[in-house]
């Protein structure tokens, strides 16, 4: 009895697992993140809260019951195994935050209400997979970002020197120069809003300029776009096999219940 009993509860379980991650349900989910995305826009408004404040506030909390109630059936289907995804604890850290009460003292909590609709990154697989690849990226990305350390401080050091003394508010100090450099890295008005001018003092200028733009814009950012697009590729690779050991783990798991079955059924009839 207590077998049967078990193997109910391991078969409910598992039901309750496949309905979670069912595409039906998973869209469902990601509707109702929009539409609450909405209402906390809305309730950004004096004039919508004093006219229909009420029904906000209402169907706020009916869309966070939506997402308390597919924690808990995720959390009763898998199990422990439910902290071992990342995504399904992130989802469990938004919920969780909500659902803390927004006092005087916590009232910054309440505008904390708005990173559920981040819960799109793990309800959508395009998103999820940007996701993965830049966090993927970042053992990479970190030396890159310490080769653009070093370049930025070189070319500091060297504005400051060249044009401190002409331009103190565009090159005076270090920190001054490495935030014109970033601007001219971004090419954000680089050329008539800095570079021309400066050039107007100090012919050779370009000199500097063009190199610096050459090296940062043309060559280490498109090295950072690199190793992004390889990563996203990388984990979409891995969730395509992901999702062929999930099918044959649910493969397993239908041939070892129906063994199972057959078991107890012939145990009966002996019996």
């Amino acid at each position: 009895m207590t077998y049967l009993g078990t193997s109910s509860l391991s078969s409910l379980r598992t039901r309750a697992a496949h309905f979670a991650d069912r595409p039906a349900v998973q869209n469902f989910i990601l509707v109702v993140i929009l539409f609450n995305a909405v209402i906390l826009g809305l309730e950004t408004s004096d004039i919508v809260m004093a006219r229909a404040g009420g029904l906000i506030v209402l169907l706020d909390n009916i869309c966070l019951g939506i997402f308390v109630v597919e924690i808990a059936v995720k959390l009763f289907g898998r199990g422990l195994d439910f902290f071992r995804r990342g995504w399904s604890i992130f989802d469990f850290v938004i919920v969780g935050i909500s659902l803390i009460p927004a006092a005087q003292g916590l009232s910054v909590l309440r505008a904390l209400r708005i990173l559920r609709l981040l819960r799109v990154v793990s309800v959508a697989p395009s998103l999820r997979r940007v996701v993965e690849g830049l966090v993927n990226a970042l053992p990479g990305m970190g030396s890159v970002f310490l080769l653009m350390g070093v370049i930025f401080y070189i070319g500091s050091v060297m504005a400051t020197k060249l044009f401190g003394a002409a331009f103190p508010d565009w090159f005076g100090t270090l920190g001054r120069s490495g935030y014109s450099l970033f601007q001219i890295m971004t090419l954000e008005s680089w050329s008539m809003g800095i570079v021309r001018p400066v050039m107007e003092i100090y012919d050779y200028a370009w000199m500097f300029f063009i190199p610096f733009i050459m090296v940062t814009t043309f060559a280490v950012v498109n090295l950072l776009v690199g190793l992004i697009v390889n990563s996203m590729q990388d984990a979409h690779h891995e969730e395509d096999n992901e999702k062929t050991d999930n099918y044959r783990d649910e493969v397993l798991l239908r041939l070892t219940e129906l063994e199972t079955l057959i078991k107890t059924q012939n145990d009966a009839r002996k019996g």
